[in-house]
């Protein structure tokens, strides 16, 4: 009898053991591939032979964007020269022949199919979802589309309105903000609001009925800065969807924040900031709402927020800070505020470089904070993570020009994140976008650094 105890507790040891790895080894680490990348010149462009050393490490490949025909909404390629007269879609989905393993998905909206200005602005989104009839031509032209090309599924990043930018605030001013924020909620943005909440639900919900039937996968990106309060169910949507990628970064943006900078992509509340601009508070919420947790993922950016520093900025770089509006564009990613990984690593010096006063590049400042383990109400010192991000800049010269603040995540902070998303018990993570990394290998001898990064702290 003593033998059976012994072979049976040993059996649920190995079965624990098992559990754990299983677990580990099911983490999904899914690579958001934007095809604005075909179109960019020199080392800027990703085109699928410098994409396969990725794809060794993830587990979805979401293809990006697609959008809606405003005139009968159904979905389109944005890029069909590219896409269909370049087969570039076919191109894509061969891939899996050799990543057996790798699932293919194809992603509509994402920012990219932008119609009309303020109110008006991606009207059509809601518009489609207002009718059985527009929700249907839609899922019928997303299933068609999909088998067609070979993809294994659909990526729904929505294009709901987004939050109006904020100021930063004092420590006063910014409580009685949160604290009206929380009761009263947003100023309105979308007047039917609650309609097309319950309305995106039901199209999830039409999509999943017709995916199943052939083993499609869907999945829902939520796009930077609209609240998830008030367009997403998650009780409602969890049961027909495959995960979520919640796209916890562009907090702050050049764009959005032309005058004042801050962290884009912020772990953690930092000190005075609005208590929901961090990534925390957002996988917290959709847990909280009925997310099982292994269909929510942490999405990571490969890129960081650039502005231009003038005199008024200050000389410590340390943020919020007073800024002149977006920063010039790199040379290969193209857009004013925005600079790639490798874009970045290339302009910051050396210490060797800063031990020398070089002026020319720019001086990083990497995130001192240490994690606070609420859960054990003690500091972690061991443990040093980033709350907030790394951060370079170069103040003005004596002109008040050439001065610039980038705020991104570096392979650390990736790696950190990573480390939050499995601590967590997170489904796993999304990088957004590999075409953003280092895919050349200019910072260090490493392809793809941010997403090995990580690769190997999941």
């Amino acid at each position: 009898m003593k033998c059976v105890k012994l072979l049976f507790l040993a059996l649920i040891a190995f079965e624990s053991l098992t559990d754990k790895l299983v677990s580990s080894s099911d983490s999904k680490i899914v690579c958001y591939y934007n095809s604005k990348s075909f179109h960019r010149s020199g080392n800027g462009k990703l085109d699928i032979p410098f994409l396969e050393p990725a794809l060794q490490f993830c587990t979805h490949l979401i293809y990006g964007y697609a959008g809606i025909k405003e005139e009968n909404f159904k979905i389109q390629p944005l890029d069909e020269p590219l896409d269909i007269n370049k087969q570039n879609y076919r191109h894509i989905t061969d891939l899996k022949r050799k990543f057996p393993g790798l699932r293919v998905l194809l992603s509509v909206g994402g920012g990219n199919d932008v119609s009309g200005e303020g109110s008006e602005k991606n009207l059509k989104y809601r518009t489609l979802l207002e009718s059985v009839e527009t929700r249907l031509a839609f899922a019928n032209s997303a299933q068609d589309l999909v088998k067609n090309y070979g993809f294994d599924g659909l990526d729904l990043a929505w294009e709901f309105p987004e939050n109006k930018p904020k100021k930063i605030r004092s420590k006063i001013s910014g409580w009685f903000s949160n604290l009206k924020h929380k009761i009263v909620g947003e100023s309105i943005i979308d007047e039917k609001a609650e309609e097309h909440k319950e309305q995106f639900t039901a199209l999830v919900r039409e999509i999943k009925n017709l995916f199943r039937h052939n083993g499609l996968l869907l999945t829902l990106s939520v796009l930077p800065n609209v609240n998830s309060t008030v367009y997403f169910d998650p009780r409602q949507l969890s049961p027909h969807i495959d995960f979520v990628t919640l796209q916890t970064f562009d907090f702050r943006t050049p764009e959005r924040n032309p005058k004042e900078l801050d962290y884009p992509a912020p772990l953690y509340e930092a000190l005075n900031r609005k208590f929901d601009e961090n990534a925390d508070f957002q996988v917290r919420y959709w847990l909280k709402e009925g997310t099982p947790t292994n269909k929510v993922l942490l999405g990571i950016p490969t890129y960081g927020r650039a502005w231009k520093l003038n005199e008024d900025s200050g000389l410590t770089g340390v943020p919020p800070l007073a800024t002149d509006g977006p920063a010039e564009p790199g040379q290969y990613s193209n857009e004013a505020g925005l600079l790639s990984y490798p874009e970045i690593c290339n302009k910051i010096a050396t210490p060797k470089e800063v031990q020398a006063g070089y002026l020319g590049k720019l001086r990083k400042v990497n995130d001192p904070t240490k994690r606070y383990e609420e859960e054990n109400r003690f500091w972690n010192v061991s443990d040093i993570t980033n709350r907030y991000g790394s951060y370079a800049f170069r103040l003005p010269d004596k002109n008040g020009e050439n001065g610039i603040w980038v705020g991104y995540d570096d392979p650390d902070t990736v790696g950190n994140k990573a480390a939050y998303a499995k601590a967590k018990g997170l489904g796993g993570i999304s990088l957004v976008d590999i075409s953003l990394d280092d895919f050349r290998g200019t910072c260090t001898a490493d392809l793809f650094p941010l997403l090995r990064s990580a690769k190997f702290r999941l």
